[in-house]
């Protein structure tokens, strides 16, 4: 299914500090919380996301990730997500989106 440009334009994709994880033994499927700092214009954000098989919450603490934040919240077990944390997805393994390099949170992706 094509989109417009117009219909890209409406996603606001943008770059965000991984503040804090915390397991979250509520989910339907392995999940962590995540509390990602998204700068100051839009602030720190949270999410559930199924990387558990890849990622401890160790390591995922100060990494940056690609995320949707203009979504609206959504309900997951016991919590509000209020943003989509991006990766590729191969069956149950999902890999992170994350830029190259250390860039300002809240950045945009176009």
């Amino acid at each position: 299914m094509e989109i417009t440009w117009n219909d890209f334009e409406k996603i606001e994709i943008r770059i965000g500090t991984i503040l804090s994880v915390r397991d979250f033994p509520e989910a339907l499927n392995p999940s962590y919380q995540l509390f990602v700092d998204f700068g100051v214009l839009i602030g720190v954000k949270k999410t559930a996301a199924q990387i558990t098989s890849l990622y401890t919450k160790e390591t995922l603490i100060g990494r940056q990730i690609v995320a949707v934040v203009n979504f609206p919240k959504k309900q997951i077990g016991s919590m509000m997500s209020e943003c989509l944390v991006l990766g590729a997805v191969s069956g149950k393994e999902v890999t992170l989106l994350h830029p190259d390099v250390k860039v300002e949170n809240g950045l945009g992706i176009g």
